[in-house]
């Protein structure tokens, strides 16, 4: 008998998986570089943080410490309710010109609440493909979309991109009878472009009714606000759910809502795809606090606007800052923006590290040119843009 000791043998399809790769914790850079009054502009998080409302209830919540004890409700009961509330009232209580007037009819069994939304694409991954199978998505798409295909052993078919986008027609002409999923963020990360809601409608109907259609909604609330200069083509795909029973659309509290530390996605579907995808679904992959924070969010869309608004303000203020600096960038419906600074980006990124400033290198979705900033504070805005004036300019100095 051999005297090797064998190890656990993976799937092949999971060993040779590439881990996603988050943005650099601020607590990382401190003890690595040495570095303290440190701006993270990396994981496109909301620099206002939660709304008020959120940090007052946990507040109270330490008052009442049994109920770390007990599991949370693994229907998500109260959050199902507020988002059905919240959405069947969609059209009237968001300021978009884009929108139809009339009230969503929704229920809550077409809810799939995800430990984030990356749960979410997880959960339909795995309950709609499998080996033999393919999976649509576009070049410079979200990364997690190849990690949930080859997660469950499917064949990940990628477009080519149009413009840093979605090439519609060339996801079409993709589609083969061994097609069982497609995924489509819009907007897009990490390019942040936008599909006018025209475009992706006629892109729904052609698709075939086997096959199911997730719309990736993490940045709509930025899309479609009120400042943003895209909300006259901007429109989410919640207007249409009823019209096809093979949509998904996806949305997130990590973004706008501040809450990333507490994962909380949730999902609309038809009724039969949100039953398929509780049942795969891990019970109580919401914990309690994060499920009473979630709702308590949705109610505060006041600070939806002002996230919003400080967004764009921000997101001006960089394109000018770029455009000064002689640098090119994708426009972006997000609240990140992807800017080109060449070929030494990869030098850039880490001198910026010891300016104190955490970016996204982007290297990854195949755009070893560009750094992805996400927007935030005015204050941090400058500090980033004063960071990469230095780092430029000493860059230029030692040529």
């Amino acid at each position: 008998m051999s005297s090797e000791v064998a190890s656990p043998k993976a799937v092949d399809y999971v060993a040779q998986l590439t881990p996603y790769v988050p943005g650099k914790p601020i607590a990382e850079l401190e003890r690595e570089y040495g570095v303290s009054n440190v701006v993270k502009v990396a994981s496109n998080e909301n620099p206002l943080g939660p709304s008020p409302k959120v940090v007052d209830y946990l507040q109270q919540m330490l008052l009442h410490p049994q109920e770390l004890a007990r599991y949370p409700d693994g229907n998500g009961f109260v959050l199902k309710n507020k988002l059905l509330e919240f959405y069947s009232a969609f059209n009237s209580t968001r300021n978009s010109t884009s929108r139809s007037k009339e009230p969503l009819q929704l229920s809550v069994n077409q809810i799939t609440l995800g430990n984030g939304s990356n749960d979410i694409l997880d959960l339909l991954a795995r309950t709609f493909a499998g080996q033999n199978d393919e999976v649509i998505f576009s070049q410079y798409a979200f990364a997690v979309y190849p990690i949930a295909t080859q997660a469950v052993g499917a064949t990940a078919v990628i477009t080519p991109a149009k413009n840093w986008g979605h090439d519609l027609d060339a996801m079409l002409e993709a589609i083969t009878d061994k097609t069982r999923l497609i995924f489509i963020a819009n907007p897009n990360n990490p390019t942040g472009t936008c599909l006018s809601a025209k475009d992706l409608l006629n892109f729904i109907k052609q698709v075939p009714a086997n096959i199911v259609v997730v719309i990736d909604e993490a940045y709509e609330e930025y899309a479609s606000s009120v400042d943003s200069p895209y909300v006259e083509q901007y429109q989410s795909m919640l207007n249409v759910l009823y019209d096809f029973e093979n949509l998904v659309i996806s949305r997130t509290f990590s973004k706008a809502y501040g809450l990333a530390s507490f994962r909380v996605g949730y999902a609309f579907s038809s009724s039969v795809i949100a039953d398929l995808l509780n049942r795969v679904r891990q019970p109580f992959n919401n914990n309690t606090f994060a499920l009473e924070a979630a709702a308590i969010a949705l109610s505060d869309q006041n600070h939806i606007e002002r996230s919003a608004a400080l967004n764009w303000q921000g997101m001006n203020y960089l394109i000018e800052s770029f455009t000064q600096l002689g640098l090119d960038y994708i426009p972006s419906a997000g609240n990140f923006i992807c800017v080109n600074i060449g070929t030494e980006c990869a030098q850039i990124y880490e001198k910026l590290l010891y300016e104190g400033v955490i970016t996204r290198p982007v290297a990854n979705y195949q755009m070893p040119e560009f750094l992805r900033i996400s927007l935030g504070s005015m204050d941090e805005n400058k500090r980033v843009i004063n960071a990469l004036q230095n780092v430029l300019g000493k860059l230029s100095t030692d040529k």
